[in-house]
């Protein structure tokens, strides 16, 4: 691995005031906290580290997905080696905050990363589903045998909320990334569709085979369809991550505030995947709306001590 630089003020702020998780009842041996920012600081790299940012571009590139369509991304060059890939969420884009702010962070440090969008969001081809977790899992490796064939080394696959989903099920599919970080993802797909959509909505689609989403001004966004909801109910969280192999490491980052889906998700996936690790954002909603720069120093911090174990 290259030289990587070091930012360390802007990104380890507010480790401090992580929740005390054991108070939630959860067995203390399966929670492990990310360090704080006193400690990073004296776990220095054992890599070079220069007193300056790297020189970092940002590359418009189009990657074809085994269906054809184009994928599009935006890649965050800072010319190491080692690229970290980043999932947006559902009805979401690779433009999103979170996305940007985790990019930019892993920029600082010297990393590449590269956002994109998944078939049928923002300015990737295809249609736009509801579910479609495999579909987009197969999306994620058309991407990272893109960049493995221009013999760049894809270390870390970063998921948010329904990206944190597929991240996951990439890692119980494929057995060629190591390092997998799950920001606010759902444990229980079957949950969540009534929240979103209205009580009943559920029974709606399956009666009449869809339902239009429309937005406050009354025009159609999406369609539900039955098959792509019951393609969504048949995906088994819980078996699906009993299939990661334990050598994948796994980080899972949740806010205690999170609104779309509880923080008590967080916590079943730390009981059933075997090498995990949990970080609970303390206050933080679904979106980390006032808390990008804990988020991003958490999750910059767990991944650049997994390219220290590579």
């Amino acid at each position: 691995m290259g030289t990587l630089a070091c930012n360390f003020h802007s990104f380890f702020l507010n480790l401090s005031n992580s929740q005390t998780i054991s108070s939630r009842k959860f067995p203390i041996h399966q929670v492990h906290y990310c360090i704080t920012a006193a400690t990073n600081l004296r776990l220095k790299m054992s890599h070079s580290l220069s007193s300056q940012n790297p020189v970092t571009e940002q590359q418009r590139i189009v990657i074809p997905n085994k269906h054809g369509e184009k994928l599009v991304g935006l890649l965050h060059e800072t010319g190491s080696k080692e690229i970290v890939i980043l999932c947006h969420g559902f009805r979401s884009t690779k433009a999103d905050r979170t996305m940007v702010t985790l990019a930019v962070a892993l920029e600082k440090e010297g990393i590449a990363a590269f956002r994109f969008d998944f078939a049928g969001n923002g300015e990737s081809e295809g249609s736009f589903e509801f579910g479609n977790y495999l579909r987009e899992a197969d999306d994620l490796h058309s991407i990272i045998r893109h960049f493995s064939r221009a013999n760049r080394v894809v270390n870390a696959i970063v998921g948010h909320s329904k990206g944190g989903d597929v991240v996951l099920v990439y890692a119980s599919k494929y057995d060629d990334i190591h390092t997998v970080v799950n920001v606010s993802g759902r444990y229980d797909l079957k949950k969540g569709v009534e929240e979103r959509f209205g009580k009943g909505s559920m029974d709606k689609i399956k009666d009449d085979g869809y339902i239009d989403i429309k937005n406050k001004e009354g025009s159609v966004e999406f369609r539900v369809t039955k098959e792509s909801l019951m393609d969504r109910l048949s995906l088994d969280m819980h078996e699906t991550c009993f299939k990661i192999p334990r050598e994948c490491r796994v980080l899972t980052v949740h806010g205690s505030a999170d609104e779309t889906i509880p923080v008590e998700d967080a916590f079943e996936f730390a009981k059933i995947i075997p090498n995990h690790k949990l970080h609970v954002v303390e206050g933080a909603n679904h979106n980390y709306t006032k808390h990008q720069t804990e988020l991003a120093s958490v999750v910059v911090n767990y991944l650049k001590a997994a390219l220290q174990q590579e």
